[in-house]
């Protein structure tokens, strides 16, 4: 049993005072031996047995309602799950909030979602257990925003869907300052989430740390966790893979890819209507779904005349979740493909440009200069998608003119030079070169976004593969991509600005890996880096809701560089300000400091952007049981799993109960104290 004021139940010693009182009644009264009360004695024996019981009655009754009264005022509740009685009321509750794509699930029929429920349940519960100090934490901001009271939160911001994936650790992270900072007493953390693997992070290491620091507060610190375990069926998610424009014999063209992604296993075909908007024209495409995932490849769409870029938008039928139901794109003219080659070895540079050059689409031509450091200040870094370095880090003015190039959103990667040198570039330096045969497997990757995603039809590169016979160490401030067998990083990745820099731990050269050899990694690492490069130069953009965010910087050094998850969850963020956004197609109701958490398309002066939803949440994966509780090892955590829909508080009070049974206890008492009438009758007169 829980109890709101556990210290009322030190009264429960009172009950014992109807015996006391009885004990001591008996003991007023003397016995004296007289000689006419014989003849009544003896016939009271008689009823001896059934006054005994109704005295223990009687007594058992006035205990009752002692108990009854006790317990009426400790304010007991009726869910002995929370063990939320341990202690007086928490000094301070934070509810962090998960407002996820995959939070908006909703069962059929119905318009009540994930978080919908999570917020009514959180606010019902916490209304009764109460509090001295109220903060929400979100899944979008991450920043702590304190409340008057808990009635308040559903009237928040806060509390809305958005299009960003979640990010646990760092939303407990967010807790954790929040706790050193303001020093309260007891503090209760609520977590809502429905346990989408792609959120939780169960792989970083920060977990750890996080552990061991929240144990290490003197006030103590309770963990509760509202899931919402259960898929939905019947949902199926539309995504845009490419969106190209094209100039062909009859005019410019628009060549769309999208992907439906079906949850569940399912065999059974269907045919799923795509609709297809470009600025207000619409046309309708069927798609047949056969099993859980369909692609569209290249479907072409006739564009006016003079229609050099623009955006739109494909939707499918609602369904269990509308958040995957729809997906922006943009599309301009392509960019000139152009790269920059820096190499000490002309055999790598060799290699280099083939990568480079080699378009996979025939559409797209590419082209590759080869240049040295001297020659970088007279490059014109406005027309160059991609450099690609190997040697020495770059210094002095190279330096200046290579993260000037990044900044503005070029793309970059480095292969170590076969000379160990000490120069560092953006916070990162390679050490000396190493040869041991045992820790050069490479055994994790980044296969859900990046240089090595998998590809669209969600097949894995080969990375594993890759054979390697020698390296170099990175140290410093990055974020691992591909780390070997040991825990050492090979890929690291360190963002700055709108651009991004890739270090490499090995070169394509034969004598120390199989890069080149395979070509497939090395190709697909290339011609991807060359893509994000030329995107930047154009006026149009695919944002990931969320990954743009002007958040904190928090870099991964070497240190733990064995945690590849920790790429989505503490990236370094690319600071994108939004107050010259316009919104072009949206949510209506989107105010303009959640524009980049929103899927939609926006104007920024020139620019269009699209901003949609990260592909882990169209991935229905949980977190498993036992994972999660070795997530939250040693510390006070409870977790509770509720259904979608349930309006009603995870607790409630039932004091009313407990009153019903001590009046009825107090009547019973009094009915079995009542004396007796007498019995008529007798010898008359």
């Amino acid at each position: 049993m829980s109890f709101l004021q556990p210290w009322m139940l030190a009264a429960l010693p009172l009950i014992a005072l109807p015996v006391i009182i009885h004990l001591i009644n008996q003991r007023r009264y003397q016995t004296t031996p007289w000689a006419a009360m014989m003849f009544l004695l003896t016939a009271t024996r008689m009823a001896r047995g059934y006054a005994r019981l109704r005295q223990w009655l009687i007594l058992m009754f006035r205990v009752a309602v002692i108990t009854a009264l006790i317990f009426a005022v400790a304010r007991p509740l009726s869910s002995g799950w929370l063990g939320l009685a341990g202690g007086s009321r928490p000094d301070t509750t934070l509810v962090l909030l998960d407002r996820s794509p995959s939070m908006q699930q909703r069962q059929f029929g119905s318009e009540t979602t994930k978080l919908d429920s999570a917020v009514n349940q959180l606010v019902q519960t916490l209304s009764t257990l109460g509090s001295t100090r109220w903060a929400v934490i979100d899944s979008a901001h991450r920043e702590p925003q304190e409340l008057e009271s808990i009635d308040a939160l559903p009237g928040l911001t806060a509390v809305t869907a958005t299009s960003s994936s979640a990010d646990l650790p760092a939303m407990l992270e967010s807790a954790r300052d929040y706790i050193a900072a303001n020093r309260p007493g007891r503090t209760d953390i609520w977590i809502a989430s429905d346990l989408q693997a792609s959120d939780w992070n169960a792989d970083s290491a920060r977990w750890q740390t996080l552990r061991d620091e929240f144990q290490s507060f003197p006030q103590g610190v309770r963990f509760h966790l509202l899931a919402f375990p259960q898929d939905v069926s019947q949902n199926v998610a539309v995504s845009v893979v490419d969106s190209k424009r094209v100039e062909t014999g009859q005019g410019a063209e628009l060549w769309l890819s999208l992907r439906l992604a079906r949850h569940g296993e399912a065999e059974d075909r269907i045919s799923v209507p795509v609709t297809i908007e470009i600025e207000g024209a619409r046309s309708l495409v069927p798609v047949e779904l056969v099993g859980v995932q369909a692609e569209l490849k290249d479907h072409r769409i006739a564009l006016p005349p003079g229609h050099r870029k623009g955006w739109g938008m494909v939707s499918i039928p609602a369904d269990a979740n509308v958040a995957d139901n729809q997906f922006y794109f943009v599309f301009d003219e392509t960019p000139p493909r152009h790269s920059v080659i820096v190499a000490e070895q002309p055999a790598v540079g060799d290699l280099l440009e083939v990568a480079a050059t080699i378009s996979p689409d025939a559409q797209n031509q590419s082209t590759a200069e080869l240049l040295t450091p001297a020659r970088m200040t007279a490059t014109a870094w406005e027309e160059v998608s991609l450099l690609l370095w190997q040697g020495a880090l770059p210094d002095g003015d190279a330096a200046r003119e290579v993260e000037r190039f990044i900044t503005r959103g070029g793309q970059a990667i480095f292969f170590p030079s076969p000379q160990a040198a000490d120069t560092t570039f953006l916070g990162v330096t390679w050490d000396n070169w190493v040869e041991d045969a045992t820790q050069q497997r490479i055994e994790s990757w980044r296969g859900d976004q990046d240089l090595l995603s998998n590809t669209a039809s969600g097949a894995a590169l080969p990375v594993g593969q890759i054979e390697l016979q020698q390296r170099m160490e990175l140290t410093g401030e990055f974020t691992p991509l591909a780390t070997l067998a040991g825990g050492d990083a090979l890929i690291g990745r360190v963002l700055q600005g709108s651009g991004a820099a890739y270090f490499c731990g090995t070169t394509p050269e034969g004598a120390h890996s199989s890069l080149a050899q395979d070509g497939v990694v090395f190709y697909v690492m290339v011609q991807r880096a060359l893509a994000a490069g030329t995107a930047a130069l154009g006026d149009t953009r695919q944002l990931i809701a969320g990954a743009a965010s002007p958040q904190r910087r928090t870099s991964t050094s070497s240190a733990t560089a064995a945690d590849p998850s920790t790429d989505e969850a503490q990236p370094e963020q690319q600071v994108l300000p939004t107050d010259t956004w316009q919104q072009l197609a949206g949510p209506e109701s989107t105010l303009s400091n959640e524009y980049l958490y929103q899927a939609g398309v926006y104007a920024d002066e020139d620019r269009l952007l699209a901003v949609n939803r990260p592909a882990a949440e169209d991935e229905p994966s949980r977190v498993q049981d036992d994972r999660l509780a070795e997530l939250f090892r040693d510390l006070d955590f409870t977790r509770v799993d509720t259904e979608l829909g349930r309006e009603a508080g995870l607790v409630q009070e039932v004091w009313r109960l407990f009153v019903v049974a001590m009046i009825a206890a107090m009547m019973f008492e009094a009915g079995l104290s009542m004396p007796h009438r007498a019995r008529s009758g007798g010898l008359k007169p």
